[in-house]
């Protein structure tokens, strides 16, 4: 066929857009993907790389693509990695009662920002202030959208152009690259080391207060430890400290819990209860962490402090909408009934090892014809800057294919959205996370992998 007559059968864009395959779609889309299309068609006649074309096929290819863009990147995925609070899965789970009570809120109007007793302007924070100083018996909190935002709100607001002494071995840097000093030195605080990277002393502080410093700081070491010949000051004798020089204490807590953890970790990180008996200026956390609720930071503190804080212009940038107050209220109320079953974070950490191994073996029994699998006791991680370096057991279910690697197994299982893990060159399903609703799901995969 000559290359004329292969011009002249190339379809018009008009004639495509109006083709039944392309009804409904969004034109806004697909009209550069048919021009695209288009154009390299009429270039590879051209220039002959083709001889022929066939309009159906054209036509498969252009929805192709465009159900490629129109997929939503951020899909639901099984995390089957054991860790509980995952940064890269979406650290903790809502409850769904929590996120239907918000659904309700967020689909009418409400009263965000208005008084219904007074009939006039109110404040989107008095929603949760009431429960929350309840449930933390604190004077004041007030939420923000993430606690890296806490912090900076707290340093510009009260130590712009001030000192802020912090230990040396605190300097932290959290995931995607976030400093403690570099979040300082915007925020408009100056950075003061004391101490070494293992030890720091409560002298350390006390012989660098000047006339310029503002905050004496503690910050939770939320993804290291340090081990060996170290020492570290605690955050009741920092309170103490601040208040006799009349300076301003704070915490940086980052993952903050209300309940004594299981596994033997009580006392590797101190709990909210704990930290609020020193009464300190301010202390803030993460929403979204051992908490269990939704990506929130949680500030807590003084009455007058937290009145200055809702003062500075930033907050409008970093406060939180309906959707997250909504949710967050529905926790509190769960955690102030002591329900923490409800609470997904909790409910999964709290796990016995037996249900875990009761739950891994319905996964087991269904997929025995098909595949080589194997209940094997692990270890994980609660992960979300949580617990540095302290693992919880754990049970899993190990997945063999036959000619398949560990490697090629999880990338056959990240393509169903299922995200495991490799130990000790097995690939593993662990328990720890994974919902027995999910189990039909992993099931029906498998099933598929193993006889593709």
């Amino acid at each position: 066929m000559s290359n004329n007559v292969l011009l002249k059968a190339i379809p018009k864009v008009d004639k495509l857009l109006e083709h039944p395959d392309f009804k409904d779609l969004s034109k806004k889309v697909l009209l550069p993907l048919i021009q695209h299309h288009l154009e390299t068609l009429r270039s590879a006649i051209l220039s002959e790389n083709i001889t022929t074309f066939d309009e159906n096929s054209l036509r498969e290819e252009i929805l192709n693509e465009y159900q490629r863009i129109m997929t939503p990147s951020l899909q639901k995925v099984i995390n089957a990695t054991g860790v509980i609070v995952h940064t890269n899965l979406g650290r903790s789970l809502i409850n769904p009662e929590s996120f239907d009570k918000a659904k309700e809120i967020a689909t009418s109007y409400n009263n965000l920002e208005y008084d219904l007793e007074k009939g006039k302007r109110g404040e989107r924070y008095s929603h949760l202030s009431s429960l929350f100083t309840k449930l933390l018996d604190c004077e004041d909190v007030l939420v923000v959208n993430n606690n890296a935002s806490a912090v900076f709100l707290v340093l510009n607001t009260f130590a712009k152009r001030k000192e802020v002494i912090v230990s040396r071995g605190e300097l932290v840097e959290i995931g995607g690259s976030f400093r403690i000093p570099e979040v300082m030195k915007h925020s408009g605080a100056k950075l003061v080391e004391v101490g070494a990277t293992n030890k720091t002393h409560l002298r350390d502080y006390e012989e660098n207060i000047t006339v310029r410093t503002r905050i004496l700081m503690k910050v939770h070491k939320s993804n290291y430890s340090i081990e060996g010949f170290t020492s570290e000051v605690n955050f009741s004798d920092i309170s103490k400290l601040a208040k006799e020089k009349e300076l301003i204490d704070y915490f940086d807590l980052g993952s903050g819990h209300l309940v004594d953890l299981p596994y033997g970790l009580t006392h590797s990180e101190p709990s909210l209860q704990e930290i609020l008996k020193d009464n300190p200026s301010l202390l803030s956390f993460s929403g979204d962490k051992l908490f269990g609720s939704v990506q929130a930071g949680i500030i807590v503190g003084k009455k007058e402090l937290i009145a200055k804080l809702k003062k500075n212009q930033l907050l409008r940038m970093l406060r939180v909408d309906k959707v997250t107050l909504s949710i967050l209220t529905a926790d509190i109320e769960n955690m102030l009934l002591e329900k923490y079953e409800k609470i997904p974070t909790l409910n999964m950490l709290f796990k016995e090892v037996s249900t875990l191994r009761n739950n891994a073996q319905v996964l087991v029994d269904t997929i025995k014809e098909e595949v080589s699998s194997a209940i094997v006791e692990t270890t994980t991680l609660i992960g979300g800057g949580s617990t540095p370096n302290k693992k919880i057991p754990s049970i899993a279910v190990s997945i063999e294919i036959k000619n398949y690697s560990p490697n090629k197994i999880q990338k056959l299982f990240r393509e169903k959205n299922i995200i495991g893990r490799i130990e000790d060159e097995k690939f593993l399903l662990d328990f720890r996370t994974i919902d027995m609703h999910d189990i039909a799901y992993l099931s029906q995969s498998i099933k598929c992998l193993a006889t593709s």
